[in-house]
C-alpha cells in the first residue's frame, strides 16, 4: 500500500511539472500583478494614515487681546444719580404727600447733582 501511494505521488508530480514557457510567463505576470496590487493598497493606506495624522494636529492660536479700558460713568452722571436718590428720600420724608414729595425731591436732587458733577468734570479736563 505504501508503495502504491509513493508511486502515485511521483507520477502526479512528474505530470504536474510539465509547464510550458507560456504558462510560466503567465504565472510570473500574475505574481507581478499581485505585488503591484499590494503596493497600491499600501500606498493608499499610507496616505490615509498621513491624512489622519494631519487631522489630529492641533493648532493653537493666541487671540488674547487686552480688553479695551472702560471709561466708567462721568462725574455728571454719578452726581445726578446720587442727587436723585438723596432728593427723593428727603422729599418723601419732608412732604405730607409722600409720592409727590419723592418725585419733586428726586428731580431737584438730580438737577443739583448733575450740575455739581459737570463742574467736577470741567475741572478734571483742565488738569
Amino acid at each position: 500500500m505504501k508503495k502504491l501511494i509513493i508511486a502515485s505521488v511521483v507520477l502526479v508530480s512528474m505530470f504536474s511539472c510539465k509547464h510550458t514557457d507560456a504558462e510560466m510567463e503567465l504565472a510570473k505576470q500574475e505574481v507581478l500583478d499581485s505585488i503591484q496590487v499590494a503596493q497600491e493598497k499600501q500606498r493608499v493606506i499610507d496616505s490615509m494614515e498621513l491624512v489622519a495624522a494631519r487631522q489630529k494636529e492641533v493648532i493653537y492660536v493666541d487671540n488674547t487681546q487686552a480688553a479695551p479700558e472702560r471709561k466708567g460713568m462721568s462725574n455728571t452722571a454719578k452726581g445726578a444719580l446720587i442727587g436723585a436718590g438723596v432728593g427723593a428720600a428727603t422729599g418723601a420724608i419732608v412732604s405730607d404727600k409722600k409720592g409727590t414729595g419723592a418725585i419733586i425731591g428726586g428731580l431737584a436732587g438730580a438737577g443739583v447733582g448733575a450740575g455739581t458733577g459737570a463742574i467736577i468734570d470741567d475741572k478734571k479736563k483742565k488738569e
